[in-house]
């Protein structure tokens, strides 16, 4: 009898110990569960952190469009009034648009159209960015970017 309880024992502190081994780590479940929790939140941050980068683009594209305003004004005021037509388009007003002497370009790699006189209502000249997809239209941050409306 005094076997048995010996076995019985044995075994009982044999099972503890196993026990208390697999507790000292994770499984592999746990492990897999652990990445896929934290591959979920950085996608949240990632798609959030993208509109932002899009939006960014956005206000920058419209202050371009007032800088290429300002040195128009300035080609102006030495042209007595007069704007580039369209087939001089921006690259006659280029030296007054900054040190670089260089139109510039959307936030996206585009060049801005430009029109003058403008062929939206009375407007001396218009300068229009075509958006995130370089195409007429769209939503969102794919929409046209106009001169005339960021007045």
């Amino acid at each position: 009898m005094n076997r048995i309880l010996t076995l019985a024992a044995a075994r009982e502190q044999s099972l503890t110990r196993k026990s208390g081994r697999s507790r000292a780590g994770m499984t592999l479940i746990e492990i897999l569960i652990v990445i896929a929790i934290l591959g979920s939140l950085m996608a949240l941050v990632a798609v959030n952190v993208a509109g932002s980068f899009e939006e960014a683009n956005v206000g920058t594209t419209e202050l371009q469009i007032k800088k290429i305003e300002e040195g128009l004004g300035m080609y102006a005021a030495k042209h007595k009034g007069k704007y580039p037509t369209t087939s001089e388009g921006l690259e006659a007003a280029a030296k007054y648009m900054g040190a670089t002497g260089e139109v510039p370009v959307d936030s996206w790699g585009n060049a801005f159209q430009y029109f003058s006189p403008g062929t939206n209502g009375d407007h001396k000249y218009e300068i229009i960015s075509l958006g995130g997809d370089g195409k007429e239209g769209g939503d969102d941050t794919d929409a046209d970017i106009k001169s005339w409306d960021l007045n």
